[in-house]
């Protein structure tokens, strides 16, 4: 199944629970090297925290990929956001990030913030496109000891 990323597939977005923590860490696994992998109890602690909301998408009965964000009083941080490989370039991670958006916004938040790899261009060209701006840099932030830009998404006053 080749996409380009003109032809979008349509998913349907559900709100992930504990029930599908296995879920999350096998996409997360697809995504992130070993040294920043989230693995079930870390997917499991960070559910319970207050404030976090999951996205899952499915495409049919697959699990696609999946968004977390955070909300508190009028801020809002995406704390990951993967795509599983045989589903990337399909406008999938586009799709979900407009959710936590709608999301965070109907918690009250003005802004989103969160943190992309300097060597990681298609996220950063992602999140330009939905709006994001540079709003700061984190030296040595990965454990691999790369810098990640800190980026902002305003709609509030």
């Amino acid at each position: 199944m080749s996409q380009t990323l003109s032809q979008a597939v349509a998913v349907d977005i559900i709100e992930a629970s504990q029930a599908h923590v296995a879920v999350l860490a096998a996409l997360h696994a697809q995504s992130f090297s070993v040294d920043d992998l989230w693995d079930e109890a870390a997917l499991k602690q960070l559910l319970l925290l207050p404030g976090v909301v999951t996205a899952l998408a499915m495409l049919g009965d697959q699990p696609a990929g999946f968004l977390m964000i955070r909300c508190v009083a009028d801020e809002a941080e995406v704390l990951t956001l993967c795509v599983g490989r045989a589903f990337r370039q399909q406008g999938i991670a586009r799709q979900l990030l407009a959710w936590g958006v709608m999301e965070a916004q109907d918690r009250g938040a003005d802004h989103m913030f969160l943190e992309v790899s300097v060597h990681n261009a298609a996220a950063q060209a992602l999140y330009a496109g939905a709006g994001f701006v540079q709003a700061g840099k984190r030296r040595a932030y990965y454990p691999d000891g790369s810098d990640a830009l800190v980026l902002m998404h305003s709609w509030g006053v």
